[in-house]
């Protein structure tokens, strides 16, 4: 390889790794923070309180707007809202290590606005009103040397190992339900779309997914140990605003 595309292809895997941030990829292992044991319910918390420290802000680089998160008393519970005015930054959940097989995910949300000109498929265009995101650990040695170059200027760029797989069930603009969408700068983000569209908008909308039948789905190989949960509403691709509510979050056997 000359010195000048060996510089290039350097180059380009740290644009890769900054937009990996972009279509925000858990960041594990915050020492502020050991993983939890359980999902606490956002209906069991004091609305007027703070999120439990193990949920974690994660802001995706300091010169984006962060999207505001409140706990909030609504229709008789408490739910968390969320409020992206050109702005990115999600929660996330460090978990104990589980094994997925078995395990159900099973969640509330309520998209309150749509993004009608995003688009999951482009890098520019890849907002969401609702996210909800799940990490898997696995052995990144057999993976491809274009992903674990990722993971490793990842690492330098952010200063987090990100999973090995991760699982994003998306709130789309236009594309039909159970659509699989793979990252355009790796193989290891899958979006899986749950909701899609406005005809939904301020209705409950209840999910109950199977974590390994998903996974093997998507990634084509059965899943590694569950390490970790995280949410994300973001607008900053489209510079446009919405407002979100996530409701109780729960893993089932």
């Amino acid at each position: 390889m000359t010195l000048r595309k060996k510089h290039l292809t350097i180059s380009l895997s740290i644009l890769i790794a900054l937009s990996l941030s972009a279509c925000a990829t858990l960041e594990l292992g915050d020492e502020q923070a050991p993983p939890s044991e359980k999902v606490i319910k956002f209906s069991e918390l004091n609305h007027s309180g703070r999120l439990p420290k193990a949920w974690q802000v994660w802001r995706i680089t300091p010169q984006k707007n962060k999207t505001v998160y409140t706990l909030e008393q609504y229709e008789g519970r408490t739910v968390l809202k969320a409020n992206a005015d050109t702005a990115a930054s999600g929660l996330v959940l460090p978990l104990v290590p589980r094994e997925a097989l078995g395990l159900f995910l099973n969640w509330q949300w309520k998209a309150v606005d749509y993004i009608p000109n995003a688009d999951n498929h482009e890098l520019s265009r890849d907002d969401a009103p609702l996210r909800l995101l799940v990490a898997f650990d696995g052995d990144k040695s057999k993976l491809p040397v274009r992903d674990q170059m990722v993971f490793e200027m990842a690492k330098i760029v952010t200063g987090h190992d990100l999973p090995y797989a991760t699982l994003m069930y998306v709130w789309a603009a236009k594309s039909p339900l159970e659509t699989v969408i793979t990252n355009s700068r790796t193989s290891r983000i899958k979006m899986i779309v749950v909701n899609s569209g406005g005809s939904q908008l301020g209705l409950w909308q209840e999910h109950h997914r199977n974590l390994a039948k998903d996974y093997e789905a998507a990634f084509s190989e059965k899943p590694g140990k569950l390490i970790g949960l995280g949410l994300l509403t973001d607008t900053d691709n489209t510079r446009t605003q919405v407002k979100a509510i996530y409701g109780d979050i729960e893993l089932k056997n």
